[in-house]
């Protein structure tokens, strides 16, 4: 008669072992999967491969890496950082401390950088700032330029006509038009074009639709002979340096593998890794391999 209950309390015991083993392999693998340092980037090109360095330099050292690319412009991924779902984003000092305060007064790389800690949210901190630098700057052809005396962006001002290009954001930026004309003097449309100063927008330049575009300063094209960069003496554009912003979830060690990264990027590098990508179409991966191994931050 006991023999049945005993067969009973067995099985049931042997159930509640599957059952509890079952649990603690999805508690485990929760708890892997959590692990995961996810590292994001803009849209835009050069942004991805400097992510993609951050994630190589990462899985060397042994962490494991969640890609989540070209996610979008600051509106899209500062939430998602906040909300924890990016762990780690390359970031631009100015344009990032203009985005968290708008009446920001630091303008020079030191005073930016001195800056953008007491800007930042909770749960967010910048790591260090590389020497490479990526800001915004005005181009426009050099016959438009030697046509109207051009060298500083305030010797636009009076010039009729101007149609500004970039994307979308740029029309609602402090160094937009708005920016132009507080700062400058100079009244500009706007005509939207979506490809972060890359070659559609050098094409609308060139071809006329539009007389000034915004064009990123490590962009190889600058290098351009029909192309000149309008000063700005004012300092509209804020520096801006690369720097890795990162979450709380990102530990010392990671924090330490990221920040040796950085002081090995300098502007030379950053221009030729993204003169790989638009003159090569050299693939975001295959860059960062070769400058993390030409810097000797591989392997270590």
């Amino acid at each position: 008669m006991r023999t049945p209950r005993l067969i009973g309390l067995a099985l049931a015991g042997t159930a509640a072992l599957v059952l509890g083993a079952c649990a603690d392999s999805a508690t485990l693998e929760g708890k892997a999967s959590s692990k995961a340092i996810v590292v994001g980037s803009q849209d835009y090109y050069s942004n991805e491969i400097i992510a993609e360095v951050y994630a190589q330099a990462l899985e060397d050292a042994g962490y494991e890496v969640d890609r989540q690319f070209r996610i979008g412009q600051r509106e899209v991924y500062m939430p998602e950082l906040q909300a924890g779902s990016i762990d780690l984003l390359p970031e631009y000092t100015g344009n990032l401390l203009q985005h968290l305060d708008p009446s920001a007064k630091a303008t020079s790389a030191d005073d930016v950088i001195a800056a953008l800690p007491g800007a930042l949210p909770d749960g967010l901190r910048a790591l260090d700032a590389a020497p490479a630098s990526d800001q915004d700057s005005y181009v426009v052809t050099r016959a438009f330029a030697q046509e109207h005396s051009l060298r500083s962006i305030g010797d636009l001002a009076g010039i009729e006509g101007l149609i500004l290009g970039g994307n979308s954001e740029l029309e609602t930026r402090p160094y937009g038009p708005t920016g132009l004309k507080d700062v400058y003097g100079v009244t500009v449309s706007f005509a939207p074009i979506e490809d972060s100063g890359g070659a559609l927008t050098l094409k609308a330049l060139r071809d006329g639709s539009v007389h000034l575009v915004d064009v990123y300063s490590a962009d190889p094209a600058l290098a351009s002979e029909d192309l000149t960069v309008l000063e700005d003496p004012e300092g509209m554009f804020l520096s801006s340096r690369v720097v890795p912003l990162v979450s709380d979830a990102i530990d010392e060690g990671a924090a330490t593998v990221i920040n040796r990264v950085s002081a090995a990027l300098d502007p030379d590098d950053l221009i030729g890794m993204n003169r790989r990508s638009t003159e090569e179409a050299a693939s975001a991966a295959a860059i960062a391999t070769a400058w993390l191994n030409s810097e000797g931050l591989l392997g270590k």
